[in-house]
């Protein structure tokens, strides 16, 4: 009897240190199982939390560690009914270049108060509401060829700063784009796409000035003639507005200077197209300060002058001469403005720039202009034996599309 009593005791024993042996296990095994589904539960915060954290910084909103990305150009005057394949030439992958820069291009709003009304092709050109337009043929290619122009004339520059300015026509301005690419409209490509190409394929060290969105914001105004290919003063105004803003100045104020105005100008479409367009009015505005003005002629003759405009008597189609005395090689404005800072601009330009180079005497002491199609000479030199520290290239986006006019702009070189 006490031999099994002993055994059921030992047994007793045995049962007690099991279970809380077991007891324990249990707990240890519960510990591991809620830290385990708590490691879980954390980890799977933890990615998704930084799913989210990818796509606000860097996947779909742009972070700042990412290169910014870039804004399709909407054409605003392309016709939706006629699209074409798209066969844009690939912009270069070069990290020099203004290839990440976000180019956006405002939607001329233009007028078009009698929407059934067509237009005629005249001589190349197409006529409507006794408006003449040209029209534009500009590539992909040509543009990055621009692009290549201005590179190689700022590498050859060195650290003077180089800004660019391409300066649409009235077509993309004036023109509606039901008028566009249809049939018996105008044939004519994007100049918005062309100019963007042109900036995109710039380098870094070019400072491209987005004219344009100044411009179509005042489309409705009279910044373009009817029977020439070139802008108005007031057109050229809006440029330079756009310059000043773009570079942290403050743009002389069109009030404060005096109007003058040459009726009866009759501009180089209307040799082609006669009575079909409207004779025009050159407008043009001297300052609240003088501006004497050195020209060196095409014959490299050189004369000082009170004015950079031709205040004599002007009519027909010499009036656009009243702008920089017309055509010349070389110009140089001595700005008696007092607010104008101690510094040489440099402008490089073809008759598209006349109207626009004397608004920079409101913002440097002295405006150098140089016409590229007649100017003969190396411009480092020129901007090293002359201290200057800006240079602009300004020219006209049928200019910017042109092999010759490339071509004299590179013989700048030298």
């Amino acid at each position: 009897m006490y031999q099994n009593y002993g055994n059921n005791r030992n047994n007793g024993y045995r049962s007690a240190s099991y279970r809380k042996k077991r007891n324990k296990k249990r707990i240890r095994n519960r510990v591991i199982i809620v830290a385990t589904g708590l490691l879980l539960f954390f980890l799977i915060v933890w990615m998704i939390t930084g799913m989210f954290s990818c796509m606000c910084n860097g996947c779909a909103c742009g972070g700042a560690n990412d290169a910014p990305v870039i804004t399709e150009t909407v054409d605003p005057n392309k016709n939706t009914d006629n699209k074409k394949p798209d066969n844009k030439k690939p912009k270069k992958n070069n990290d020099d270049s203004n290839a990440n820069i976000t180019t956006v291009f405002a939607t001329p709003e233009i007028k078009d108060e009698n929407p059934d009304s067509v237009g005629e092709t005249v001589n190349g050109l197409y006529i409507w509401d006794k408006i003449a337009f040209e029209m534009f043929y500009g590539t992909p290619e040509v543009a990055t060829r621009y692009a290549d122009t201005v590179n190689k004339m700022q590498k050859n520059l060195g650290n003077i700063k180089v800004y660019s300015m391409i300066i649409p026509n009235h077509t993309e301005m004036g023109l509606p784009s039901r008028l566009k690419n249809v049939e018996g409209g105008a044939t004519t490509t994007s100049q918005a796409d062309f100019i963007k190409s042109a900036y995109e394929n710039m380098n870094k060290k070019v400072t491209p000035i987005n004219c344009y969105n100044e411009l179509a914001k005042h489309c409705d105004e009279y910044i373009y003639f009817s029977s020439d290919h070139h802008w108005t003063g007031l057109g050229a105004y809006y440029a330079y507005k756009s310059f000043t803003e773009q570079t942290g100045q403050k743009a002389i104020n069109l009030e404060d200077c005096e109007k003058h105005s040459i009726p009866d100008f009759t501009g180089s479409f209307h040799t082609s197209v006669g009575s079909k367009v409207n004779a025009d009015t050159v407008d043009f505005w001297t300052f609240p300060y003088e501006v004497p003005t050195t020209i060196t002629n095409k014959n490299y003759e050189t004369d000082d002058y009170s004015s950079c405009f031709y205040l004599a008597e002007a009519s027909g189609s010499v009036s656009y001469g009243v702008f920089l005395w017309g055509d010349n090689p070389l110009e140089v404005i001595k700005s008696q403005c007092e607010t104008a800072k101690d510094e040489k601009i440099l402008i490089v330009h073809e008759s598209y720039g006349n109207p626009l180079v004397p608004f920079f005497t409101y913002n440097y002491k002295e405006v150098h202009s140089v016409d590229f199609r007649y100017w003969k000479g190396n411009l480092y030199d020129y901007c090293v034996d002359n201290n200057i520290t800006n240079v602009v290239f300004a020219n006209g986006v049928m200019s910017a599309a042109t092999a010759t006019q490339l071509d004299a702009i590179e013989s700048l070189l030298g």
